[in-house]
């Protein structure tokens, strides 16, 4: 199966600067060094605490933030892989039609000056496709897609729920048939049932269509059902990466161990103890030194505290940053 996104040493590095001339005193690290592929047709999740910095590896991906570094193969077909990372506006425009975003906010993410029929049919408009009725065509298919009436087309987004109008987002989103949709936690805003029709909405659109997906999520247990593979980050960086049922399972590294816990279990009978990180989530800023989860893993030794671990494969697709990933017996929730 080949790969449609390939990110190699992506780096985003915000400036910091102080006094009356503007100097130069720091940057913030917000992505340091991430390296992730996605496959044709598969769903990878970027999971971990706020402020970790998965949104902003994200909108680097799809170009809404431009990286300080790094390289990110994209190939939406069967044609050579083209770096986002440095196309000019021209090429960045032909290629963003084949990737899309579905943003956390399904209301401020709508234009409440536009009708739906418009707002589905302004990415068609934007890149020239077709003729007015063909793109009215073109948004009642859509608004099928999504399991919504055609009635909708007139009226503007105040008048739907959050759970219709990310709908709405959706159907823009793939306005354009993309290959790859990114998807910045697209149910974290909705309500619990709500959340549950979302994901199986996106999870039977993939397989109908074939799309591959970059979900970014914090909540776990959403995680579970939509991901094929699972990339958890911490201060910039992806700690561990592995197929979706052997991370929960069989956690690699502690930062893992201590997400999954807060995982609610439906049995009570396989009640774990919840691992209550010290601390706060290490400045980006001023990361510590060795490894950033240091000052918080129950763990660390003083190897943690001097050298910065490398990410190595520990089993088939198991990728783990953490010196004593081969040594420690960690805890996940089970199946």
């Amino acid at each position: 199966m080949s790969n449609v996104l390939e990110v190699e040493q992506l780096k985003k590095h915000f400036p910091i600067r102080r006094g009356f001339l503007r100097r130069l005193v720091g940057a913030v690290k917000a992505v340091d060094g991430v390296d992730l592929t996605i496959k044709r047709g598969e769903t990878l999740s970027l999971v971990g605490e706020s402020g970790c910095g998965k949104t902003t590896v994200s909108r680097c991906i799809v170009r809404a933030l431009k990286p300080t570094s790094g390289v990110i193969r994209f190939r939406p077909s069967d044609g050579p892989h083209t770096d986002v990372a440095r196309l000019d506006r021209r090429g960045l425009a032909a290629t963003r039609q084949h990737m899309q975003m579905i943003f956390q906010d399904p209301f401020s993410s709508l234009n409440p000056r536009m009708m739906v029929g418009d707002i589905i049919a302004e990415p068609l408009l934007v890149n020239g496709v077709g003729t007015a009725s063909s793109r009215r065509a073109r948004v009642e298919e859509l608004l099928d897609l999504v399991k919504l009436p055609k009635a909708y087309l007139n009226r503007f987004p105040h008048a739907f729920s959050g759970g219709q109008r990310q709908r709405i987002g959706i159907a823009r989103a793939l306005a354009l048939n993309p290959t790859l949709v990114v998807a910045d936690e697209p149910v974290s805003a909705l309500d619990v049932s709500v959340q549950a029709q979302i994901v199986n909405l996106m999870l039977e659109l993939q397989e109908r269509l074939g799309l591959s997906y970059l979900f970014v999520a914090h909540d776990l247990s959403v995680v579970k059902h939509m991901s094929d593979r699972v990339a958890v980050m911490y201060v910039g960086r992806i700690v561990e990466e592995a197929p979706t049922d052997e991370l929960f399972n069989t956690p690699r590294h502690p930062y893992t161990e201590a997400l999954l816990s807060a995982v609610p279990k439906p049995d009570p009978r396989r009640r774990t103890e919840r691992i209550i990180l010290k601390g706060e989530v290490a400045d980006p800023a001023n990361a510590p030194s060795g490894c950033s989860f240091h000052p918080r893993c129950r763990y660390a030794t003083e190897q943690c505290r001097v050298d910065v671990p490398v990410a190595q494969m520990i089993a088939p697709n198991h990728k783990v940053a953490c010196h004593h990933a081969a040594t420690l017996r960690l805890t996940g929730v089970a199946s």
